[in-house]
């Protein structure tokens, strides 16, 4: 069913649960281009509540912005309806953003335009997230394959040092033997944590605090933590000690990335109508950690979250491997942005009760 043909009349919009629960950007503008009603998705988007924005000029939420504006000023001549394909648009909160824009006139009684906004990397997310589960079963089952062998060919070598009696071929035996434990090792990270994920409702803040607790002990004062908390957040039901263990790795790595010395903010929000592993979901949390680091890498970005994909010299690449791993089992998705004095991890969460 075409959206345009459920509106009927603008009192309609504001109570119409169709329109609150995409997770595209709708805005309803009059013709003088001041806005009239925004969905749920539209005020996450540009960070401003319904009563903010009724009556504002649409130039006060994209400030600059001419190309859109010139389109919207081209239906409301000819009535034509149009979309525009990979708009670069720059948000005052959160920066430059590319989406598809389609725009249209309501049959109402006072003409009013239609303006929807879906966000392009959303759907490359949803991409990225099958793809990655597809590497991760791949990867899962070569890992047993290897796994199983290792503690034969252990044991092999234990025999066979039993029957040397030169010390230098025992030399080589242990080599053997230090290799396959070194191997055994890497397959179990691989698999990641084999046990039972224990879920109970969660203080998100308690474990963004135990974190910085484990950390501070490892470094000195040139590294600085910024706490930018929601205390409204309420508890999630998620496994506390995996929950540290996500936020733990990607401390870590920027630690690691800024030498000891930088900036590292937590930050959390509550997010509205969102979609993880194709679920709607209402209500969920956001967990950001953002330093000022050097960036990663153009050429790692698209494939951080694999497995033996590092881009330090001594690294195993198997960090944020695991961190994928976990903050799926807990029903959540993470994604990454960087650049140079800036990335930002952002981890959500579905806010749900206990089942």
């Amino acid at each position: 069913m075409n959206l345009n043909d459920k509106l009927i009349n603008i009192e309609q919009l504001s109570s119409n649960d169709v329109l609150e629960s995409l997770t595209t950007a709708i805005l309803v503008l009059d013709t003088n281009l001041r806005v009239c009603y925004i969905n749920t998705a539209t005020e996450v988007m540009f960070e401003i509540s319904q009563r903010q924005a009724e009556h504002i000029p649409f130039q006060t939420l994209l400030p600059g912005e001419t190309h859109l504006l010139t389109s919207l000023r081209r239906v409301i001549s000819n009535g034509q309806a149009l979309i525009e394909r990979e708009i670069q648009l720059f948000l005052p909160a959160a920066g430059e953003i590319v989406v598809d824009c389609s725009i249209k006139m309501l049959d109402v009684a006072e003409p009013r335009l239609l303006v929807e906004l879906a966000q392009l990397d959303y759907q490359q997310r949803v991409n990225r997230d099958e793809n990655l589960h597809t590497q991760q079963q791949v990867v899962r089952g070569l890992a047993h394959e290897i796994k199983n062998p290792l503690g034969g060919l252990r044991g092999a070598a234990q025999l066979l040092e039993r029957q040397l009696d030169s010390d230098d071929l025992k030399e080589y035996t242990q080599i053997i033997i230090n290799e396959a434990d070194r191997l055994q090792n890497l397959m179990t990270r691989m698999l990641g944590p084999y046990q039972q994920s224990e879920k109970n409702q969660v203080n998100i803040h308690e474990v963004l605090q135990r974190v910085r607790q484990l950390v501070d002990i490892e470094v000195d004062e040139r590294l600085k933590f910024i706490a930018d908390y929601d205390p409204s957040i309420p508890e999630l039901y998620a496994d506390f000690d995996q929950l540290i263990q996500i936020v733990l790795n990607i401390v870590r790595n920027a630690v690691q990335a800024m030498h000891g010395a930088g900036v590292i903010r937590l930050r959390t929000r509550i997010q509205r109508n969102l979609t993880i592993e194709k679920r709607f979901h209402k209500l969920g949390v956001l967990i950001e950690v953002e330093d000022n680091g050097p960036g990663i890498p153009k050429q790692l970005q698209d494939s951080l979250f694999y497995p033996l994909v590092t881009g330090r010299a001594d690294g195993t690449g198997l960090g944020l491997y695991l961190v994928q791993n976990l903050v799926q089992r807990n029903a959540g998705t993470v994604s990454c942005t960087s650049h140079a004095g800036q990335t930002i991890f952002s981890i959500i969460f579905p806010l749900e009760l206990k089942p």
